[in-house]
């Protein structure tokens, strides 16, 4: 569980390149150079940590390119002590990040082992979201509503389900599409039967699928 000079400066640039790229929140920024991303991927491929590039991990997942991450967490327009629900817990990375900014978060994962390998990684690192172990199309219902919902995989459908789960004035970030390339969307909930809609570029995101495993 090391996290050297040479990563903090490795993360240092990276927060650069990010910046470069049109990352404007400070918050989000800070964040970045904070979570020690390498300690989200295998150790064999720690000397990809930093790169902004996406990796594969375990159940056929990638950790999110960090541009991506910086990109969505930028667009959930976090404030501390938002209530936010996170569809696909992965490698638990995007859930340090939004703790990081102060929010309460609600994770969910469908696939078994990243749900109990991100639940121990999180923990051992301070990091203490909600874990749940299920279908994220269904949400998190119990704990509704949410300030915020951000999903992490690519879904071809606007889940109804999820966006109920919203709190009027609550936003909802996701890439919307089928499986070789996806549009990033906000909806705001505006009323209790009206969202508001806006695009924000293309992305390629494993697909979301239904159920548990």
């Amino acid at each position: 569980m090391e996290d050297t000079y040479l990563h903090k400066g490795l993360r240092k640039k990276l927060v650069e390149e990010l910046e470069v790229r049109g990352i404007n929140d400070k918050r989000v920024l800070k964040a970045i150079n904070k979570v020690p991303r390498h300690l989200f991927m295998d150790s064999s491929f720690v000397h990809f940590a930093y790169r902004d590039q996406a990796f594969p991990i375990a159940a056929n997942q990638t950790i999110s390119q960090p541009y991506t991450v910086a990109f969505q967490t930028e667009l959930l327009e976090i404030h501390s002590g938002d209530k936010i629900l996170e569809v696909g817990t992965g490698s638990g990375y995007q859930a340090a990040i939004l703790i990081e900014m102060g929010a309460q978060v609600y994770t969910i994962e469908r696939h078994k082992v990243l749900n109990l390998t991100s639940q121990s990684l999180l923990t051992e690192l301070g990091y203490r979201p909600k874990f749940f172990y299920g279908d994220g199309f269904d949400g998190l219902p119990t704990y509704s509503p949410f300030d915020k919902i951000i999903i992490t995989a690519a879904t071809a459908e606007i889940p109804d389900i999820l966006l109920n789960q919203l709190k009027i004035g609550g936003r909802m970030v996701f890439p919307f599409g089928e499986k070789n390339v996806q549009t990033m969307k906000v909806i705001v909930r505006t009323s209790e039967k009206e969202f508001r809609t806006s695009e924000h570029g293309s992305f390629i995101f494993v697909p979301m699928l239904k159920g548990k495993e």
